[in-house]
């Protein structure tokens, strides 16, 4: 990547990362009174976005595990990119997250002091693991003396990443006095986002890049993996349903489940408009559909999946801390703390800017890295290009 294209992309995407350091820093300064959140809600849309970059970091090796792990030539050139997005954003989430803590020098604590019986524990070596394990398999792509090893590592960093993101599923699953996240089903929904999401960060970003340069991609892999995000965001689909239709058996679970499917408000707006219909159903039109077969409408298609998890993660996140705890079941309970009281919640500028911030890092680490190494190959030469 090169010429005035290149330089103006990195001066936006500095602009970007210098607003999200200094709403961080505002934030740090004033307190979390100026933002949204409250006692009640404690993760904000920073966290909203961390977990969508640290969930679309696990899936954004997909496309490196097809080609190692499954052996499909087609996607081995695009492995070095698949491993350097996934790094990036996870970093990205990862500073996000930090710096939405209110004490980022904490993580010096969480670092060095664990509770093996706390999930969060546990993904303080998942979160690293990945980035190590990834890092070493991008040595594995650009050595050829070590190219040999690449398989191996590649299915080690399949399984981890499989493992990561049932361990931030996980963390939901495991808030048993939240009645929207009680439930197992959230690990194996978590690991079919980040496969939807992941896959759909890196068409949007590979096929943006090679626009930007002026190359030419090979359109038969776009098609296979759009029809493949599509069959992903389907999964996710079917999960969502499952988890809802479960919770509607059970008779503690059904006060939440009409708070998010109807009385919600904004949550449910959410819910039906953002994820349901832009985030999987519309995709899935585009994706399946021959009538929508050509480049824009994959970009088109692959934006509605991104907009569509991050409301995913708004309903889950923002809606299950809405909803109040049952502290005394079978009781109605108020008192000045808003006991059995809705809470409500609207995210602050400086919150939507640290969260943007971190995408902004991501993409300056493909980008600047990408300055430095090979990461892209030049498909051109292959067959079924797409003029």
């Amino acid at each position: 990547m090169s010429g005035p294209a290149y330089w103006m992309l990195l001066v936006v995407l500095s602009v970007f990362l210098g607003a999200g350091l200094m709403a961080a820093n505002y934030m740090e300064h004033e307190g979390h009174w100026i933002t949204g959140m409250t006692n009640q809600i404690v993760w904000g849309m920073p966290h909203v976005f961390a977990i969508f970059l640290i969930v679309a970091a696990s899936g954004a090796l997909n496309v490196a595990s097809l080609g190692s792990v499954f052996n499909i030539d087609q996607y081995k050139p695009l492995a070095r990119i698949s491993g350097l997005l996934a790094i990036a954003l996870l970093i990205g989430g990862l500073v996000v997250l930090v710096l939405d803590l209110g004490r980022p020098d904490r993580l010096i604590v969480a670092m060095t002091t664990y509770n093996f019986k706390s999930i969060f524990a546990w993904n303080i070596f998942l979160y690293t693991g990945f980035t190590l394990i990834a890092a070493v398999y991008l040595w594995m792509l650009f050595e050829p003396r070590m190219g040999g090893f690449s398989k191996q590592v590649g299915w080690f960093a399949f399984v981890w990443r499989f493992v990561l993101t049932t361990g931030t599923g996980s963390i939901f699953g495991f808030l048993v006095a939240r009645d929207a996240y009680d439930a197992a089903i959230m690990a194996p929904l978590f690991v079919a986002m980040s496969l939807a999401l992941g896959t759909a960060v890196f068409l949007l970003v590979t096929l943006s890049i090679y626009n930007l340069t002026g190359r030419v991609e090979d359109w038969e892999w776009t098609k296979k993996l759009r029809r493949l995000n599509g069959i992903f965001v389907a999964v996710v689909l079917y999960f969502v349903a499952v988890h809802h239709l479960a919770n509607l058996y059970v008779a503690q679970h059904i006060e939440v489940e009409r708070f998010i499917l109807l009385e919600g408000g904004a949550i449910t707006l959410i819910f039906w408009v953002g994820q349901v219909l832009v985030g999987s159903i519309l995709p899935m039109v585009i994706f399946f559909s021959s009538r929508f077969d050509a480049l824009h409408w994959t970009l088109v298609g692959v934006t509605l999946v991104i907009v569509g998890g991050i409301c995913q993660l708004y309903v889950t996140v923002i809606g299950g801390q809405a909803f109040p705890l049952d502290l005394f079941p079978g009781m109605h309970e108020s008192s000045q703390f808003f006991d059995g009281a809705v809470e409500q919640y609207v995210p602050s500028l400086p919150e939507l800017i640290l969260g943007i911030g971190g995408i902004a890092l991501a993409l300056m680490i493909v980008v600047v890295a990408m300055r430095v190494l090979p990461f892209l190959p030049d498909l051109s030469h292959r067959s079924g290009v797409k003029p």
